[in-house]
């Protein structure tokens, strides 16, 4: 048999090949988890290898090491269904098998050789796009969905969620007007996209258009909000388009309505609260806002000892600012001492990631926290060179930038500096209001 895309499958059940796609389509979408629907093709044939290896990729796009285990296990299960498998659904288990050793650089190298036989193949298209998030890789955020786009039929059904993708590396890659044309085209019909309305407004993020940036994100709430996985993340965007517009009050009522840890299970959820907060403290400048109470009620039901440190160099780094914004000192200190010995001995891409970016980072946040300017400006200055390559998005990673703006206005900062970086930001933003905020402090 062969699936919708025309890609050859190991099942010959109708059933089962129908409860994949749901869950394919799940997963590109982040409407419900698509566990249900893989138990639901196992079912409806057992011998089939390639929903057990589904199970195992999604669970690892997940980032949480509370799961690798779960994911190991179930690529076992399709380890003993392997013999009767194609070879296209066998290489989709090397590939899963590399990235929960923790190479994911060589998990997306496999899905790359599998999506050169088959294009259309969008379970490895779906995993290699968000690895290539996960591990910085902008190039081929865009390119890797460039080499196959122009293969699929303008009139499938699931085309929208590779223009989703398209828009996202576009933008990554500051092809701006395209990465928005695209975004827009994407959700223009029927299809819920979030990433495609993710990706537009990263687009107005990066350009500084607050005003227009909300008005997009309200608009089209329908797509991301209800029943959503990834509705959390477009709050937290909305949240920036309020920071932007110097709109404190307004930015912590959205976390305080849609990122505490009440809405939170993994800990992709709670990363952008943790990152939201950090920026309510970087523009607070007065003081005024209360931010004791909401660090705690983020941390609430998070696993922020070191046992889980190493995974994700990202996430480790954003886990080290919730201890900090609870005042947890010691804490703090035992999560980056772990980070450290687990970078030096370790092998894997997430060790690297951290030696090269994770650690400096963490680093850099203690001294800042500490009030030691000089030092977070001599650790934060090399990583905007460098910072991408632990993950995340260009307005993740301005976490930095205005970490280091924040430094460059404390006592033994470094104004000059300061207003350079500055410059940089007027010109890639206009004057808003968050622009004039750290002109006025910079100035004093």
């Amino acid at each position: 048999m062969q699936d919708q895309r025309g890609n050859p499958v190991g099942t010959s059940s109708e059933d089962a090949l129908k409860h994949a796609e749901t869950a394919l389509w799940r997963m590109c979408s982040f409407f419900d988890a698509p566990l249900a629907d893989l138990d639901a093709a196992i079912a409806a044939d057992p011998g089939w290898m390639l929903p057990h290896v589904m199970r195992a990729s999604f669970l690892l796009t997940l980032t949480e090491p509370s799961l690798v285990a779960d994911a190991r296990a179930a690529l076992e299960q399709a380890d003993l269904l392997a013999a009767n498998a194609p070879e296209r659904e066998r290489a989709h288990w090397a590939a899963a098998d590399r990235c929960a050793a923790g190479d994911w650089h060589g998990a997306c190298a496999a899905w790359e050789q599998i999506l050169l036989q088959h294009p259309s193949d969008l379970y490895a298209l779906q995993w290699a796009h968000l690895f290539d998030f996960y591990r910085g890789d902008a190039r081929n955020l865009r390119q890797r969905v460039a080499r196959v786009l122009p293969e699929w039929p303008r009139d499938d059904a699931l085309r929208p969620y590779l223009l989703g993708m398209h828009a996202f590396g576009l933008e990554e890659n500051n092809l701006y007007a395209q990465a928005e044309a695209v975004g827009r085209e994407a959700v223009a019909g029927q299809a819920k996209v979030p990433w495609a309305t993710h990706a537009v407004a990263h687009v107005m993020e990066m350009q500084g258009r607050f005003d227009e940036g909300r008005r997009w994100l309200r608009e089209h709430e329908t797509v991301w909000a209800e029943g959503n996985g990834f509705a959390g993340h477009h709050w937290w965007h909305l949240a920036l388009f309020h920071l932007e517009a110097m709109d404190l009050p307004g930015a912590l009522a959205l976390h305080d309505d849609h990122q505490g840890s009440a809405h939170a299970v993994l800990t992709l959820q709670r990363l952008d609260g943790a990152a939201l907060l950090w920026r309510l403290r970087l523009l607070d400048s007065d003081g005024t806002l209360d931010l004791a109470a909401r660090w705690a009620d983020l941390a609430a039901g998070w696993d922020l000892t070191p046992r889980d440190a190493g995974h994700s160099a990202f996430n480790d780094a954003h886990m080290l600012i919730a201890l900090i914004g609870l005042r947890d000192a010691a804490r703090a200190q035992s999560l980056f001492a772990a980070v450290q010995r687990r970078a030096e001995r370790g092998t894997d891409s997430n060790a690297a990631m951290a030696r090269e970016v994770g650690l400096p980072l963490m680093r850099a946040l203690l001294s800042f926290d500490a009030g030691d300017a000089a030092e977070a400006i001599r650790l934060l200055v090399p990583l905007r060179e460098t910072a991408h390559r632990f993950g995340g998005s260009h307005a993740q990673r301005d976490l930095i930038d205005q970490t280091l703006l924040a430094a460059c206005t404390l006592p033994h900062g470094d104004r000059a500096l300061g207003r350079a970086l500055l410059n940089e930001r007027l010109l890639a933003r206009g004057a808003t209001p968050q622009v004039e905020h750290w002109r006025a402090r910079l100035g004093r």
